[in-house]
């Protein structure tokens, strides 16, 4: 029973996560990292076919 409690208890203000928790919440921030880099990429893809012309522009 002492195990039981040691899994589910707070330990320093916080929770402690099971390793299949952890799996899931570093494959969810790969696929986060991933989405972004994606993102970033299809900006600058976008920019550099609009060509340099997107710079100039009125302010």
């Amino acid at each position: 029973m002492d195990d039981k409690q040691d899994r589910n208890s707070q330990v320093e203000g916080g929770i402690v996560l099971t390793e299949q928790q952890k799996r899931a919440q570093r494959s969810r921030s790969v696929a986060i990292a991933l989405a972004l880099a994606a993102l970033v990429i299809l900006f600058f893809i976008m920019t550099l076919v609009k060509g340099p012309a997107v710079l100039v522009r009125p302010i």
